[in-house]
């Protein structure tokens, strides 16, 4: 197979080539023979369908098929032969030699030079689990599942408080009839500052009417820079009531026997599978930070930065209508706003990938298994959720990327010059 091959930029070359035919119809025959064979089709005994037929009905399905098959190999081969670090997927376009001649443009890996990870300083946190943190987690739990009681008195910082709303903004009535009703918890600033704070000492029937100065910037452009006149009236007033830890509590996380001490190391276990992950997204930042930093100069294939900016872009859009909002009509540049982000993304994947390749690093099964078990543990049957990545060749190549990445970004911190600085548990995950 000869393929020729243009440069068209530093970081692009384009190929031509064409698929050898007397394989193409080798397979081709190869295959509609074991059709031949194989299919039932009414009006015909098995093995017995007239090879016309067969190429009439499945002729131009089997053609496509081998033609992607073939393309695909001769492709390898093509960069094989010229030795060829391509990144990302390659543009396939029809030649000019007739149907079965092609185009391939792909984007090289950068030339990053020596790649010295001890030149890098990096930090590495810690922290530890106590059983502080445990007992925070317990009272979270009980925020979780807590109640609310309808009181008499008036609202305090915690209450749970209904309330029927309206405002008066020169001759402007918001709404114009009615009230608008909502709840909020007093003291979490779920409202402006000033109608939140009145709402303190309101019982259930009781209104208040006071002056507040918007801000120019606020959301509700009628409001925005005014003083408004604020009506708020109280429709309800309830306290939260936590639930005890007992056995019916211990027993509704799962815990059979309700024991006490095996709900606190159960916690600790998903505590320390939190920490762990945020410890590593850490080093990661950390890492990738530096390699930012010592390679910014490098340039980047530009279609790789822009497929990634767009795939970002997605996501967050995609993120938004899980919110339950609408994204509105999205911009066709609006990837641009992403180019930064994605250029700092391509610009450390490609780094690993090549400490990875220069420094001849394999995946490590223990580790793969760790994680998915790790994964796994999260939900209520894990042997089911590692027999669903055991046979889904899609999820398990992205948890391979992930586990080979985090494996990359340890040896890299190994190696470089680093510090420890030890966080609590609750900056650790914050970060």
């Amino acid at each position: 197979m000869q393929a020729s091959i243009e440069s068209t930029g530093n970081l692009e070359r384009r190929l031509s080539f064409s698929l050898p035919e007397d394989r193409l119809q080798t397979h081709i025959s190869g295959r509609l023979g074991e059709i031949a064979r194989t299919t039932r089709i009414k009006g015909f005994r098995p093995g017995k369908v007239p090879a016309k037929v067969i190429e009439q009905r499945f002729g131009a399905q089997v053609r496509g098929e081998a033609v992607d098959g073939l393309l695909r190999e001769t492709f390898d081969a093509a960069i094989r032969e010229h030795d060829l670090r391509v990144v990302g997927s390659p543009r396939i376009d029809p030649g000019e030699q007739g149907d079965l001649s092609f185009v391939a443009t792909v984007e090289l890996v950068p030339e990053f030079g020596e790649i010295d990870v001890a030149k890098l300083s990096v930090v590495r946190h810690v922290a530890e689990i106590g059983d502080a943190d445990i007992d925070q987690m317990i009272e979270n739990l009980r925020q979780q599942r807590r109640t609310w009681e309808p009181v008499a008195r008036g609202a305090q910082e915690g209450d749970l408080v209904a309330l029927e709303t309206f405002s008066q903004a020169g001759d402007e009535r918001l709404p114009a009839e009615g009230t608008e009703k909502g709840t909020i918890i007093v003291g979490q600033n779920m409202m402006f500052e000033t109608i939140e704070k009145a709402l303190v000492g309101l019982a259930k029937g009781e209104e208040k009417t006071l002056d507040v100065d918007f801000p120019a910037d606020w959301r509700v452009e009628a409001l925005a820079g005014k003083t408004v006149q604020v009506t708020v009236k109280v429709t309800e007033v309830s306290e939260e009531s936590l639930p005890e830890v007992d056995d019916a509590f211990i027993k509704s996380f799962g815990v059979k026997a309700g024991d006490v001490e095996q709900f606190r190391k159960d916690i600790r276990a998903n505590l320390e599978r939190e920490l762990k992950g945020a410890l590593m997204n850490r080093l990661r930042r950390e890492v990738g930070e530096q390699l930012i930093a010592a390679y910014s100069s490098v340039e980047l294939p530009p279609r790789l930065v822009e497929n990634e900016a767009r795939a970002m872009l997605a996501q967050q859009v995609e993120q938004i209508r899980r919110s339950g909002r609408d994204p509105g009509q999205v911009p066709a540049d609006a990837h641009e706003g992403f180019k930064d982000a994605a250029a700092k993304r391509v610009l450390v994947g490609l780094l690993v990938g090549e400490v990875a390749r220069i420094n001849d690093l394999k995946l490590e099964p223990k580790r793969l298994n760790e994680t998915m078990r790790l994964i796994a543990s999260t939900y209520e049957e894990p042997e089911q959720v590692i027999e669903m990545y055991r046979n889904d060749p899609q999820l398990m190549s992205g948890l391979q990327n992930r586990v080979m990445e985090e494996q990359v970004i340890d040896w890299i911190a190994e190696r470089a010059q680093h510090t420890e600085e030890t966080l609590s548990f609750q900056d650790a995950i914050r970060g």
